[in-house]
């Protein structure tokens, strides 16, 4: 498969890796450029957040881009709506107009209310130095089953878009994205992730490490890209950092 990427980034394709995370880790630590990108049709070791397996079948799109001079890391995070941003303006770009894209947090994508494709962000290098790696696993034909979530993918939802097309689409507003985040900082970012944001002002149920799920509502997101969390029965308001959000069945 050849991938003509835009202007900034040198994307390499395989048929087969084991993380194309851990592969362009690998290579930036060895001094890789930013812009480097690794895309692959199959993962045999794909990861998603918290270490978890990421069911990664030949057939889909595995893509993992580096990225330097992001700034401290606190604020690099960002980058991880940047990316949502990006990928779900060039998946609507180029699937059918009835199909709605939209985000949940912290770092996936929906089509027509099932995920379609998730973001992981790591890090690494000198403190004052750091880079990103920006994993993005796109289910383009195949979705995991009994997964205790909803997953569909474009292709069952009528689409006919190619690897190559949605690569060069995603790494071009991935650009056009972060030079607005370097220009005007998360406030213009945090727009567009709202615009399409999934459930806003919904139920929710919030799960964080080593606590039990509780019940509540999500009202926003706010100026750093911490979910904005009112706990069932309380006209409180917290601010989440970190966890996971889960939607009530579908009736």
């Amino acid at each position: 498969m050849v991938i003509n990427a835009p202007d900034g980034f040198d994307c390499r394709y395989v048929e087969v890796i084991g993380s194309t995370n851990d592969a362009l880790k690998a290579e930036a630590e060895a001094g890789a450029p930013d812009g480097t990108v690794i895309a692959a049709g199959q993962q045999t070791a794909g990861r998603g957040r918290y270490g978890r397996t990421w069911d990664s079948p030949s057939g889909n799109l595995y893509v993992s881009v580096l990225l330097r001079d992001v700034g401290p890391v606190a604020r690099a995070a960002q980058m991880s709506f940047v990316a949502a941003v990006a990928l779900g303006n060039a998946i609507a770009a180029l699937t059918p107009d009835d199909l709605a894209v939209r985000f949940k947090w912290p770092n996936d994508i929906l089509a027509n209310d099932a995920k379609v494709a998730g973001i992981l962000l790591e890090s690494g290098g000198a403190p004052e130095a750091p880079w990103l790696v920006i994993g993005t696993g796109i289910n383009l034909c195949h979705h995991p089953e009994g997964a205790g979530f909803r997953a569909t993918n474009l292709a069952a939802l009528g689409a006919t878009v190619t690897g190559p097309e949605l690569v060069h689409a995603y790494l071009e507003a991935l650009s056009e994205w972060r030079q607005r985040w370097r220009a005007h900082g998360f406030a213009p970012v945090r727009a567009g992730w709202l615009a399409a944001a999934a459930n806003r002002g919904g139920p929710v149920t919030l799960k964080l490490a080593d606590k039990p799920p509780r019940e509540g509502r999500f009202v926003d997101l706010d100026e750093e890209g911490a979910l904005l969390f009112q706990p069932s029965g309380t006209g409180g308001m917290e601010r989440i950092a970190a966890g996971e959000v889960h939607f009530p069945p579908r009736a």
